[in-house]
């Protein structure tokens, strides 16, 4: 698909802006060449760039827009916001840490990597080390791996299985007993549609 007048106006204005002052322009400086008012429209047209491999954008900094090759974008870039067990819960670890991952990994929404940590889910083929890719919500069916926020405080990787008023976590692993949580005292953050694993 072709990019539009506009995407290929803001890409070459990107290019001869880093060329000639080695740093990405500002979104008020993009709007400013287009001469338009509205930093939104300029929004969309970057998160557009950016879906189809042309930037990449790093979040929370200034001027962080880098320019890629889209031919040679082989995956997309995802966040890992730590460490989980897949055990008994404990606190999750924030870490700096980006991957890359095939895109038909991915699906609709907002993905993140978590690291696991724990041989609960050993029957579903997750293991101690792996990173499992996460689509990000608040709902999941029953039968569903999920990453849940046990008592807000400690969060845990199992299947998830509604009984009642009551949500059974249960580890995928026949040494290990199911956690029962009260629907109240749990929040699901994410489900699971893939792993990643080195040898």
């Amino acid at each position: 698909m072709p990019l539009t007048r506009r995407q290929r106006q803001i890409l070459d204005y990107i290019g001869s802006y880093i060329e000639e002052k080695g740093y990405s322009p500002s979104f008020e400086e993009i709007a400013g060449h287009l001469n338009v008012a509205s930093l939104n429209g300029v929004y969309k047209h970057l998160r557009a760039l950016e879906e189809r491999g042309f930037i990449r954008r790093l979040s929370n900094q200034a001027r962080s827009i880098q320019l890629r090759n889209p031919d040679d974008v082989s995956g997309l870039t995802l966040p890992v916001l730590g460490t989980i067990a897949a055990g008994q819960p404990i606190e999750a670890v924030a870490d700096q840490e980006e991957i890359s991952v095939p895109e038909n990994f991915l699906g609709k929404g907002h993905h993140f990597g978590l690291r696991v940590s724990g041989d609960s889910m050993i029957d579903e083929q997750i293991r101690d080390g792996d990173l499992v890719i996460v689509r990000e919500g608040s709902e999941a069916h029953n039968g569903e791996t999920v990453v849940a926020l046990v008592e807000g405080e400690n969060v845990t990787l199992k299947k998830y299985y509604r009984e009642g008023s009551r949500i059974r976590l249960q580890p995928a692993n026949e040494n290990l007993d199911p956690i029962y949580v009260q629907e109240d005292k749990i929040k699901i953050q994410g489900v699971v549609r893939g792993v990643l694993r080195r040898y």
